[in-house]
């Protein structure tokens, strides 16, 4: 588990800047990191899969939200262009990962992080909530 820290450490830095640079919140560089933490243990990367990986990871990432901007105001046009990113870089993680079931955690797990960040959101609203109660 210390390997993959170790390894993790100089991507968040190394994308720490480039996120703060074009992100306006402050905890972009943080988001960022959970991000790459999250996603490694959920693929379960070597540290051989994770230098081939994030490059390619970003590239995609950067691929999508790209689409979200230039499409926001046209949904299906939007859902499209998500599905033919997708398409175009599933063999390409497939090629790196090697198995079909590490490939669609790829595919999901921007949105299996948001759906954790937004649990742990719901949870500490609900304990500051309580604790207002009990004043």
């Amino acid at each position: 588990m210390k390997k993959i820290y170790f390894f993790i450490l100089p991507f968040f830095l190394a994308f720490s800047g480039m996120a703060q640079q074009e992100e306006a919140s402050p905890n972009a560089a943080t988001m960022q990191g959970l991000k790459i933490a999250f996603i490694t243990r959920q693929l379960t990367l070597t540290t051989g899969e994770s230098e081939k990986f994030w490059p390619l990871y970003f590239t995609y990432a950067g691929e999508l939200r790209k689409a979200r901007q230039d499409k926001k105001d046209d949904i299906l046009g939007l859902e499209e262009e998500v599905l033919s990113i997708r398409k175009k870089y599933k063999p390409m993680f497939k090629k790196l990962l090697l198995t079909d079931e590490r490939t669609n955690r790829v595919l999901t797990a921007e949105r299996d992080f948001n759906n954790v960040l937004r649990k742990e959101l719901q949870q500490r609203i609900q304990m500051r909530n309580n604790r207002k109660n009990l004043n």
